[in-house]
C-alpha cells in the first residue's frame, strides 16, 4: 500500500479543465504505475470527497532538442477525476434485514485544486 501524497502528484490546470470543475470532474497528474483504485483511495483520503468514476491516460514524452542534444521528456500519467457533487446519506440492508443510514460527511468540491471559482 503507498501513500496517497506519492499517488497524486499535481493538479493539472487547463482551460478545458476549468470547464470540467462545473460538472465535478477534476484533472491530476499521477504516478505512471498507479491502478484507478489506488487514484480513487487517494483522492478520498486526501480530499474527503467521494469519487464517482476515475479515467485515466497515459501519455508518451516529446522528442526535444537543445542544439546538437536530443532527448525526451518523461512520461507521464493524467486522471480525471468525477466526484459526487450531490452527496446524500448511504442506505444499506444488513443481515436481519435491518436498514442502516451512513450519514458520512462528503464534501461537494476541491477546494485545495489551485484555484478557487
Amino acid at each position: 500500500m503507498r501513500i496517497a501524497e506519492d499517488i497524486i502528484i499535481s493538479p493539472y490546470i487547463t482551460e478545458k479543465s476549468n470547464d470540467d470543475i462545473a460538472e465535478g470532474k477534476y484533472t491530476f497528474i499521477v504516478d505512471r504505475k498507479a491502478t484507478k483504485i489506488e487514484i480513487r483511495q487517494a483522492i478520498e483520503k486526501l480530499f474527503s470527497v467521494k469519487v464517482v468514476k476515475v479515467h485515466t491516460m497515459n501519455y508518451q514524452g516529446k522528442k526535444k532538442r537543445r542544439g546538437v542534444q536530443q532527448g525526451r521528456t518523461t512520461h507521464w500519467k493524467k486522471a480525471i477525476v468525477k466526484i459526487d457533487t450531490d452527496a446524500k446519506p448511504e442506505i444499506y440492508l444488513t443481515e436481519g434485514g435491518k436498514e442502516v443510514v451512513n450519514n458520512r460527511k462528503y464534501k461537494t468540491e476541491i477546494e485545495d485544486f489551485g484555484f478557487s471559482k
